[in-house]
């Protein structure tokens, strides 16, 4: 009897393939529709700014934010220390030069300058008792001069006088020649005596010359301690404003130590701190300009300062027409600096993008405005509106100039 043989039910070994096919084909199918793209990103359209490239006139410009400065500040540094006895003007107030604005005392110059007179006194005594003595060592050897003259014409007149009388025989000799050594011995003597007067006289002639101008050395340094005396009224140097003065009375105040400073207001700067990026196209006699009051004041650069401090650069401008007429240090301008001539560019306007993107590159929307594609650019100089852009763009392109934070490292976005 033959046996019925049933049909196995199940997956075979040939419907595999088949099968695996199948849902490899479904997994990729369900990974276009719903997976989530590394490369896509969607995005509401609106936290975002558009912007459109343009052709135009690019000026090169950057604007800066300048205070008000008076042209030149002079420090208060007295000469001579002392203890603050008198505040004669108080801060802003004006001063004229040489007004005395604080007085100080030293007893300690005070003693210096008694002890100054004191011995300027002691040597003007010494001087004329000096003066007194060399004229009475004067008077004496005149005197002596006198006596050697008188002296040598005694002597010559008796020598001649034995020398008549020997030639006649009518004296002896020895007679003669005693005269005649007593000639000679006057003569020689009074040789020697002018010789010492005449060192005598050189002698107190460079003496009395070493101690006049020793005396007037004394002379000047009391005049010079007296002056440091006047010093210790500390007075302004300039016509201008005293913008600062730090002290107290009583407060001991040291030779040298700033106390203070004067505004000269006679003309006023303009400095600015610049971004280092410019440090090297800022130059000295740049033009600049600010509008205030709906009027337009024309500034240029008169110097750069080379410190670098915290990414900037300080720099002063100075007007080269008219000032405004409620000018005050300490007011703040908005200036623009022109670095350069104006030229045609392809023009694209600020955004924060350029804060993420460092301006290497952009999103760019196509035709239908629902896509944004990240595309290289390359920018070149900036102004306080516009980007100049050297490559990647052309005008009339759409772009995202608002900032990238959240999808920076997405190729493509999908406005919504």
């Amino acid at each position: 009897m033959d046996r019925i043989i049933e049909k196995k039910k199940g997956l075979r070994k040939k419907h595999i393939p088949y099968v695996a096919g199948g849902a490899f084909v479904l997994l990729l199918l369900l990974w276009i529709v719903f997976g989530n793209h590394a490369s896509t990103l969607r995005v509401d359209s609106r936290g975002i700014t558009v912007a459109t490239v343009e052709r135009g006139e690019f000026n090169d410009f950057i604007r800066v934010d300048g205070q008000v400065q008076p042209i030149a500040v002079v420090q208060i540094s007295p000469e001579e220390g002392g203890i603050v006895r008198e505040k004669v003007v108080e801060e802003g107030a004006r001063v004229k030069k040489g007004d005395v604005m604080v007085r100080l005392s030293n007893s300690n110059l005070e003693l210096q300058i008694l002890d100054a007179e004191a011995q300027l006194a002691e040597k003007q005594n010494f001087l004329r008792n000096t003066q007194v003595t060399m004229e009475q060592d004067r008077l004496s050897n005149m005197t002596e001069r006198l006596q050697l003259d008188m002296e040598i014409s005694r002597s010559r007149r008796a020598y001649e006088q034995q020398k008549r009388l020997y030639e006649e025989d009518l004296v002896a000799k020895e007679t003669y020649l005693k005269a005649k050594e007593d000639y000679e011995l006057a003569t020689r003597k009074y040789g020697l005596v002018d010789q010492r007067l005449r060192q005598d006289s050189l002698s107190r002639s460079i003496q009395m010359e070493e101690m006049e101008n020793s005396l007037a050395n004394m002379r000047r340094n009391l005049q010079l301690v007296r002056q440091r005396k006047a010093q210790l009224d500390i007075r302004s140097q300039i016509d201008g404003e005293l913008g600062l003065l730090d002290v107290e009375l009583g407060q001991n105040v040291v030779s040298g130590q700033k106390i203070g400073q004067i505004n000269d207001l006679s003309d006023f700067k303009v400095q600015a701190q610049i971004d280092e990026h410019y440090i090297d196209r800022v130059r000295t006699g740049l033009s600049a300009t600010f509008e205030r009051q709906g009027s337009l004041y024309l500034l240029s650069v008169r110097k750069i300062y080379p410190e670098v401090r915290s990414g900037k650069f300080r720099t002063d401008f100075v007007f080269t027409d008219t000032k405004p007429e409620n000018i005050r240090s300490g007011q703040t301008y908005y200036i623009n600096l022109e670095l350069g001539q104006s030229s045609e560019s392809l023009l694209l306007p600020r955004g924060s993008f350029f804060q993420s993107t460092g301006g290497s590159w952009i999103y760019v929307l196509d035709e239908s405005g629902s896509k944004a594609y990240k595309r290289n650019i390359r920018i070149g100089r900036q102004n306080p509106q516009y980007y100049e852009v050297l490559e990647g763009l052309a005008a009339g392109e759409r772009v995202l100039v608002s900032g990238y934070e959240g999808f920076r490292a997405h190729e493509v976005l999908i406005l919504d």
